[in-house]
């Protein structure tokens, strides 16, 4: 797939209880873009301790590039704790005061974003004003075109209803979680039924898709002006880190590429299954999974329409 996509914000190690990973949505979002065929970058920002030295070690080996990954000489390497709970679903503990809280938006950067064809950012990024302000004028960077995504974000009390309003006018594609949508419906004045908020959402800020995630309910995706409700993919779960964010880059490949609602939402429900199938966020995705981005990939049929809903 020849476009180039761009995840920016926090990069950090995600302490596992089967041991320490690469993590941060921004990260597992541009591994799972490259993995699907993607030109993928991450913009973040580590330490100069040994923690960041062996966090870029590890993104290369992840055949990831480190170039716009920054340095703080003064900052540590963020982490985070992550304790997995009933039914897999994930609960963090996330440091304050390291580098990703820091991050500038260096010349590198700049240069990255400007040619990108989809910016992904996300609200926790932006708890801190430098990070917030880099990512801000990252995104006025972007050309014109390019598809802004919003990875709705809220972890513990790193969010305001002022960040949510802010940055939804900086995008063009939000994606959220059902735990995570009555706090943008009464952040933004919605209802809180979903597909009205979604619809309300896509009309009044003049987004292009709007995607609610349901873990293992599948999704609720408006596309185009186009419904499509997936009930999701029987799946045995490991834990359900790093899914969202592979549904989120697949559905930045999906509409890149032209496709509706229904092959956005049948390709996420996929590779998100996977995910949650196998411990940690960045997984590798096997042949049948990669070959859902291929331009000569069959058009899988759908049955999940949802039509009581128009925009």
């Amino acid at each position: 797939m020849s476009c180039r996509v761009v995840g920016m914000g926090e990069l950090l190690w995600d302490l596992l209880p089967g041991g320490r990973e690469v993590g941060g949505a921004p990260a597992n979002f541009a591994f799972h873009a490259g993995s699907m065929g993607a030109e993928a970058w991450v913009v973040s920002r580590v330490g100069r301790d040994e923690a960041g030295a062996e966090l870029l070690e590890q993104l290369h080996r992840m055949g990831m590039s480190t170039g716009c990954v920054e340095r703080d000489d003064s900052l540590p390497t963020g982490t985070v704790e992550v304790e997995v709970g009933v039914g897999g679903e994930p609960r963090f503990r996330i440091r304050e005061g390291v580098a990703w809280d820091n991050l500038r938006g260096e010349a590198a950067a700049v240069e990255i974003v400007g040619g990108a064809d989809a910016i992904c950012f996300g609200t926790l990024a932006q708890r801190c004003v430098p990070s917030r302000s880099a990512i801000r004028r990252l995104l006025r960077a972007a050309r014109p075109h390019a598809l802004k995504v919003l990875d709705v974000n809220l972890r513990q009390e790193y969010h305001s209803p002022e960040v949510i309003r802010e940055s939804i006018e900086l995008a063009d594609v939000v994606k959220v979680n059902e735990q995570e949508l009555p706090r943008m419906a009464e952040a933004l004045g919605l209802p809180r039924d979903p597909a009205t908020c979604l619809g309300r959402m896509a009309a009044d800020h003049g987004l292009r898709a709007v995607v609610m995630t349901r873990g293992g309910a599948g999704s609720l995706v408006l596309a185009d002006g186009r419904w499509a409700d997936h009930p999701g993919v029987p799946t045995q779960v490991r834990d359900t880190v790093g899914a969202g964010d592979s549904f989120t880059a697949a559905v930045t490949l999906g509409l890149l590429s032209g496709w509706d609602a229904e092959r956005v939402s049948h390709a996420a429900n996929q590779v998100a299954s996977h995910v949650a199938s196998c411990p940690g966020a960045t997984p590798r995705l096997p042949d049948s999974l990669r070959s859902l981005f291929l331009p000569s990939s069959p058009h899988p049929l759908m049955t999940t329409v949802d039509p009581r809903h128009p925009l």
